[in-house]
Formats: C-alpha cells, sequence, structure tokens
C-alpha cells in the first residue's frame, strides 16, 4: 500500500474519527491530538497485518481517547466553575441522507447529551458513543475494547439507562429553537425584562463556563427571575460594539458573540412546551478559539 493509498484511507474515516473523539473527549484540541496519534499509528503500521482499515482506525481511535479521557478527567476535577464542552461548528451535511440518522448524530454531540457523558466511566462512554450514536456492532465494540460481547452489552445497557435517567427532555426542532432564540435575542438586547421573562420556564437554568477566565457566573443560576435578571443586566453592562452571528453548534442553533472580531461567548439554549429550559454560556478563551475566523 502506497502512502498515498494510506492518506486516502484516513481521510476517508477522518469524520468518523474526528467524531468518535471529540464525543468521548468533549474538546476539538484534545479530539485533534488523538486523531493525530492515530495517524502517525496508522502510517507505521504494517499493511499486510491491517485486513479491515476501518476497524482498525476505530480501534485506535478508541483506545487513545480512553487513555486522553483519563488525563481531562483528572485535570476537570480543578475546573472552576461548571463545565460544558467546547462548542462545535457542525454540518452534517450531504455525508449524512438519512434525516433519522442525522437527528441521532445530533442528539449525540448536543451539550445536554455531552454533560450526562461526562458522569460515565471512560469504558461506559466509549460503548455509548460507538453503539448508539454510530451503530457499532456489539461484537465489533468487543473487539475494540478487548471484552466480551456479553460484557459490552452489559456496559451498553448501563450507559444507556444512566443517560436516559439524566438527560433533560428538550424539543429538538431546530425552527423552533431558532425562533425561541432570535426572540431571546431580541428581548435581551432590546432591553425588555418583560419579554425576556416571558420565554423562560419557571424552572429555567443557566450555565455559565468561563474556567475562571472570563466574567461568568461560578454557579448555576435557577428560577427564571434570576436568569432573566442576570441575563439583562449583561446585556446592558455591555459598552463596546459586539457583532452576533447564528451558528449551528453542537447539532442546534447557537449564537456566536465577536467583540472586535474574536470570539467573546456563545450562547444556546434549549427548549420544551415553547419555552427555554436552560441557557448555556461559554466564555473560556480557550474553548472559543476553533471558532476564530468562523
Amino acid at each position: 500500500m502506497t502512502v498515498d493509498t494510506a492518506t486516502d484511507i484516513f481521510e476517508d474515516h477522518r469524520p468518523v474519527l474526528t467524531g468518535v473523539a471529540y464525543r468521548m473527549l468533549g474538546g476539538i484540541a484534545d479530539a485533534e491530538d488523538v486523531v493525530q496519534e492515530a495517524w502517525l499509528r496508522w502510517s507505521s503500521a504494517s499493511r499486510e497485518e491491517v485486513r479491515e482499515p476501518r476497524a482498525f482506525l476505530v480501534r485506535i481511535i478508541t483506545r487513545l481517547a480512553i487513555d486522553r479521557l483519563r488525563q481531562v478527567q483528572s485535570r476537570r476535577e480543578g475546573y472552576v466553575g461548571p463545565w460544558l464542552p467546547e462548542p462545535l461548528v457542525t454540518d452534517f451535511g450531504p455525508t449524512v441522507p438519512d434525516a433519522a440518522e442525522q437527528a441521532v448524530l445530533a442528539d449525540s454531540v448536543s451539550v445536554a447529551v455531552l454533560v450526562v457523558l461526562e458522569s460515565l466511566s471512560p469504558l461506559e462512554r466509549a460503548v455509548f458513543v460507538l453503539r448508539e450514536a454510530f451503530g457499532f456492532p456489539y461484537a465489533e465494540i468487543a473487539a475494540t475494547l478487548d471484552r466480551t460481547e456479553a460484557a459490552v452489552r452489559q456496559l451498553a445497557g448501563r450507559a444507556r439507562h444512566h443517560v436516559e435517567e439524566r438527560k433533560p427532555r428538550y424539543d429538538v426542532d431546530p425552527a423552533r429553537r431558532r425562533d425561541l432564540t432570535e426572540r431571546f435575542l431580541a428581548a435581551a438586547a432590546g432591553g425588555d425584562i418583560e419579554k425576556l421573562l416571558a420565554l423562560l420556564a419557571p424552572d429555567v437554568r443557566l450555565v455559565g463556563d468561563s474556567g475562571g477566565k472570563s466574567k461568568a457566573p461560578l454557579r448555576i443560576i435557577e428560577s427564571a427571575d434570576k436568569v432573566g435578571r442576570f441575563l439583562f443586566a449583561v446585556t446592558h453592562e455591555q459598552t463596546q460594539d459586539l457583532d452576533i452571528r447564528f451558528l449551528e453548534l453542537n447539532g442546534a442553533p447557537g449564537l456566536l458573540v465577536l467583540s472586535d472580531g474574536k470570539p467573546d461567548s456563545v450562547f444556546q439554549v434549549d427548549v420544551r412546551d415553547g419555552l427555554i429550559q436552560c441557557v448555556y454560556i461559554v466564555r473560556n478563551p480557550d474553548k472559543l478559539a476553533s471558532l476564530a475566523g468562523v
């Protein structure tokens, strides 16, 4: 197999490898590092020993991601304030022609699901990602993890139950979420506190991720009154010119706020029954670096 052929094969599988790594790690830089390491191992592998490139590459990326996850989990124990995944620009496009499959991929990369996945063990998370997001057969997952198929099925059941029990129930319709996001932006920017409060569920939550490096709440804010007044105050504290853009982030509409042309923050909302149930704000500059130039 020539170098060009090896590169072509790897590039063909890169979207799946990157998808697995990001869902495992919740960070773009960590995912890219793992994919790069997978490439180094693939490029130096004996071609005679690789019968199924896809299975070989998925095995490499999964094991590397498990090792990296154990490292980042220890770092996150000292994280300042709430942790949220790094915003990911998503565009499944023509590579996922089936609407049902696209919905599964979008849900598996959503902020709410990735936050829940943080509470799984590395093995449970690997099984969940490979099975639920990408539909890998149990036998293939078992070979990837050097576990029996029975053990993998047990891990999958435990992980699925854990996620379903803790994952909030939200409206995934992108048009509705976009509409409510636009109304949310208009009410906040227009200084209309009453309209803003009318969009919020009584038990709405606001989760801000700054990593202690930018101004953001270090604890989750709960209740419509507290969340509404916090957002109202933040909006009216701004003195510099801001540029606000809509993007699809983590499979859902999101707002990217630019200050002096640089990413300042990302806002996303989860919606149910026509009301905003959760507001996510990412202001950690390390997590916004990948959005520069978007």
